[in-house]
């Protein structure tokens, strides 16, 4: 039975990295998808024995399932969550959108196209440790539905802009789920994680991953709009789209936390143990799985600080790479009609080059 619970988590591993790309129906209805391989993924563990560990479906994780969506953390007693902010961003969109659409047509007239590129992105990746990866994202969305950029472009922007708000939340237990989740493990002996122990310790690679992500996107939309008329135009949508967007936002997440305790008895088998340049790259699963999960199941005061910076990094730049890696991702995707397909296409070349230039920094260079 034990031998039959792993091969069916890794089957169903298998079809949810192919299905997005294989089948358009699939493609099309990718929270569904998601939701069904998670339900599976999860009555398959309970079949699962791992010594310490409950497998399979509870209580708690249903509950844990139904609040993340809405609950990441609380200000003045009123809960926040990713779907209050794109509701409340949507509704101040539609209200407000001819003085969003005038103040960007004004930027775009007053600054060069790779210019505002770059610092679009450095801005972004920089307040999402203090704003939140989530609200981070939805502002990246509203400015990019009216920058004047054909498709290509724009999908190009949001990918790179999407690896920078991921490096940046990490940098402060408000930024993401994985940072919160990291220093509350490390609170204790040995590390004693406070609010300033991620930007310490992964500061000196997080910020120039940001600054370099920047200067890509630059250089890719450098030339695009130069000597031509700038049209802005902030797309409106209805009531029923905004609150159908937050919808499917919510279901994705729910997916992706059983996604995530489904493959929990996986995790622990044959990826906590795994020594840090190993580490490093195993957590390119982070690509498809929600990052914050695999940290909870594999950071803690057992591991070396070398072990801890390899996990984190590893999961931070990977968790770009495919739209399921990472909340900003699937914000960006949602809102700007970008199929697995076409991220996937930007992100996994982008992604692969970052994981190498950090693995000769950390593990080669010892920087």
């Amino acid at each position: 039975m034990e031998i039959l619970a792993t091969a069916g988590l890794v089957a169903i591993l298998a079809i949810v990295l192919a299905g997005p790309f294989l089948v358009r129906r699939v493609e099309e209805n990718l929270e569904a998808f998601l939701f069904a391989c998670g339900v599976g993924a999860l009555t398959v563990a309970g079949f699962a024995s791992v010594e310490g560990v409950a497998t399979g479906w509870s209580w708690e994780i249903l509950r844990d399932a139904l609040a993340a969506p809405v609950f990441i953390g609380s200000l003045f007693g009123v809960p926040i969550g990713i779907v209050q902010v794109i509701l409340i961003a949507g509704f101040v969109i539609y209200l407000a959108y001819r003085s969003l659409e005038r103040a960007i047509q004004a930027l775009v007239s007053a600054v060069p196209m790779g210019a505002l590129a770059f610092l679009l992105v450095v801005a972004l990746g920089l307040l999402s440790s203090l704003i939140s990866a989530i609200l981070a994202a939805v502002l990246l969305v509203e400015v990019l539905c009216a920058l004047p950029l054909p498709k290509e472009p724009k999908i190009r922007l949001a990918v790179v802009a999407c690896f920078a708000i991921g490096l940046g939340a990490a940098l402060t237990p408000l930024g993401e789920p994985l940072s919160t989740i990291a220093v509350s493990k490390l609170a204790g002996p040995p590390y004693r994680a406070g609010f300033g122990f991620l930007a310490a310790m992964l500061g000196g690679y997080i910020l120039p991953g940001i600054l370099a992500f920047g200067i890509l996107a630059a250089y890719w939309v450098r030339d695009i709009g130069t000597g031509s008329p700038v049209f802005c135009r902030v797309e409106r949508g209805t009531p029923k789209e905004v609150v159908l967007r937050a919808a499917k936002v919510y279901l994705f997440i729910m997916a992706l936390v059983f996604l995530g305790e489904g493959f929990r008895p996986l995790i622990i088998q044959f990826v906590a143990g795994i020594p840090a340049d190993g580490l490093f790259w195993v957590n390119m699963v982070s690509a498809v799985l929600d990052n914050a999960t695999l940290a909870a199941a594999e950071i803690g005061p057992y591991l070396s600080l070398i072990q801890i910076r390899a996990a984190l990094v590893g999961l931070l730049v990977s968790g770009g790479m495919l739209i399921p890696g990472n909340i900003p991702n699937i914000v960006a995707a949602g809102k700007l009609g970008i199929t697995s397909r076409e991220w996937a296409r930007v992100g996994v070349p982008v992604g692969f080059a970052a994981m190498g230039v950090y693995f000769v920094l950390i593990f080669l260079l010892g920087f």
